[in-house]
């Protein structure tokens, strides 16, 4: 074929291409609404800003309420949407995530709350009756919004809101009475001591919602502290971005060396198209025992949904997301952040964190509204990798616990490629089960004496299968996980860890008891609560080394108790 035929077929597709793409194109869609106060009464000359969700294809509608109140938007490209209002003498309102396609259009109503919406309800006749969908109106980031209803073609039906009335009824602080810490053997975590946490949701008025939490251990001879807050400018956590901070200091028994830590981190996500989502965060670490030490961890992951009920992502991170992973809600969010540093190691007389890098694809199939099975191939790979164990090793790279004989050790160098299956199924709403297998590396020891610990430890690949199930027991509300992991042969470090933290499961035998005390009588939710890790104390491995022998175990035994009460 001559050059000038090539060019030719080549400003034709050029022509072509314009056109068919202009003949794919989606119907358009439309987004309408009402703006009202309080009361319910129309406001005329409110500011309503529809923005798209999408990068690639970015703009911005501004429209002004007519005397009724009302606006509406035609021919808007299908994707995703933000609505944000506006009006003196009121909060902002936002509403994210708005889905608009070719066939069905989104209808609004925007209650716009001020400062004195709160006392509204005050001035209500003691014999009115309120509906059980009347708004209970506080100060924070913006006052409600929600969809009311959606048209589709010959269809009327009621669409999920995603305001704050889903919060209606949600606790503003909690109070947390514990016995010890859930990861013994790690100076960076909560300390193994009794101690009592809190967090409270200050709110931010038009800045969105910050949660502050705090936590103290009654132990004179090795006191520990951590501050931690977050801040979610949504006003609604797992929707937008989070900042979070927390600072950890904690002293090693009587005139030890003390211990000081710093983790900020934030996330946030955005669309490429209707298909393709996108999440992004870094976090920043620190610490000082004996020396500094600090890591900067970025990490991002890239969903692509090919068909209804199918999705791929790929991922490279440290670990799991922490926000949206709390299935109970904010407070329990920002008190899990309490205990987000990774272990402090020491390696030739200096600090450092455990350090590793997850990269992963993954493909999720949704089986009916209740299930869904998912598939992972990965690769781990850890410069320093956490050991937990304990016995009376003298070597200052066992950096020990003060409470007890656990100790952390840094384990060295490890890299696995693995695979994943995970079967999730939601019985009803009082039972769920999810069932994983994995094959990865972990460390082993490798049956060869040597002068370092380290180098008595190799990666050798092992299957594992897990099982999790969580039941609330009728009447008396009790809520029960038990989870099982077994592991087909000797390790001292964790088998895929990534999977772990993902589906809440930790190597053999756990169990967690959720009892709330007297529901309706008392004027806040009291529960009592116990945990306990590997109850069978399975997976202990004795290991000799010049400095003494020592037990190795994937999986720390221990039990925590206590009390959470949330007002």
């Amino acid at each position: 074929m001559s050059r000038r035929a090539i060019r030719i077929l080549g400003l034709a597709c050029l022509v072509c291409l314009p056109a068919l793409s202009l003949q794919a194109a989606p119907e358009n869609g439309k987004i309408a609404g009402i703006v009202v106060d309080p009361l319910g009464t129309p406001q005329m000359g409110a500011t309503v800003i529809v923005s798209s969700e999408q990068l690639l294809n970015a703009f911005t509608i501004q429209l002004l309420t007519n005397d009724h109140g009302r606006f509406s938007t035609s021919a808007l490209p299908v994707g995703l949407y933000s609505v944000k209002v506006t009006l003196a003498g009121f909060l902002p309102a936002l509403d994210q995530h708005i889905q608009i396609d070719g066939d069905h259009a989104a209808l609004l109503q925007v209650v716009l709350g001020s400062a004195l919406s709160s006392f509204e309800k005050l001035r209500r006749p003691a014999n009115q009756s309120v509906a059980a969908d009347d708004w209970t109106w506080v100060l924070r980031a913006s006052a409600a919004n929600r969809t009311i209803l959606r048209w589709q073609d010959s269809s009327v039906s009621v669409a999920q809101s995603s305001s704050d009335d889903s919060q209606a009824g949600s606790t503003h602080g909690l109070l947390d009475l514990t016995s010890g810490a859930a990861r013994p053997g790690s100076i960076s975590a909560a300390a193994d001591s009794p101690a009592t946490a809190f967090v409270y949701d200050l709110g931010a008025g038009s800045m969105g919602q910050v949660l502050m939490a705090g936590q103290f251990s009654y132990e004179d001879a090795a006191s520990a502290i951590g501050l931690a807050g977050e801040w979610f400018p949504s006003g609604q956590e797992g929707v937008g971005p989070v900042t979070t901070v927390l600072v950890r200091d904690s002293r090693l028994g009587p005139g030890g060396p003390e211990f000081r830590g710093v983790r900020m981190s934030h996330d946030g996500e955005f669309s490429l198209s209707n298909a393709v989502t996108v999440r992004y965060g870094a976090e920043y670490l620190m610490a000082d025992l004996n020396g500094t030490t600090a890591a900067l961890r970025p990490r991002g992951e890239v969903v692509f949904r090919a068909a209804p009920g199918w999705e791929t992502s790929l991922t490279v991170a440290a670990r799991p997301w922490q926000n949206g992973q709390t299935s109970e809600g904010s407070l329990e969010s920002a008190l899990a952040t309490l205990d987000a540093l990774p272990t402090l190691l020491v390696r030739d007389g200096r600090p450092v964190f455990e350090n590793g890098l997850h990269e992963e694809i993954a493909v999720d199939h949704t089986l009916g509204r209740h299930a869904d099975l998912s598939a992972a191939l990965f690769h781990d790979l850890s410069t320093h990798t956490a050991v937990i164990g304990h016995g009376g090793a003298g070597n200052a790279d066992f950096l020990q616990d003060y409470f007890s004989q656990a100790f952390a050790y840094d384990g060295g160098d490890s890299s696995s490629t693995g695979a994943r299956v995970a079967y999730r199924q939601k019985f009803n709403d009082d039972l769920s089960a999810t069932i994983i297998y994995a094959y990865a590396g972990a460390l082993t020891p490798d049956g060869e004496s040597a002068s370092v610990l380290r180098e008595e430890l190799e990666t050798r690949n092992r299957h594992s299968v897990a099982a999790r199930v969580t039941t609330t027991v009728p009447h008396l509300g009790t809520k029960v996980s038990a989870s099982y992991k077994w592991l087909s042969g000797t390790t001292v470090s964790r088998v895929d860890p990534y999977g772990e933290s993902l589906y809440h499961v930790d190597p053999y035998l756990g169990l967690e008891v959720r009892q709330p005390l007297l529901p309706g009588v008392l004027p806040c939710h009291v529960e009592v609560q116990a945990d306990v890790g590997n109850l069978l104390a399975q997976g202990y491995v004795t290991v000799a080394t010049t400095d003494g022998g020592v037990i190795l175990v994937p999986s720390y035994r221990f039990f925590r108790g206590g009390l959470s009460l949330q007002f």
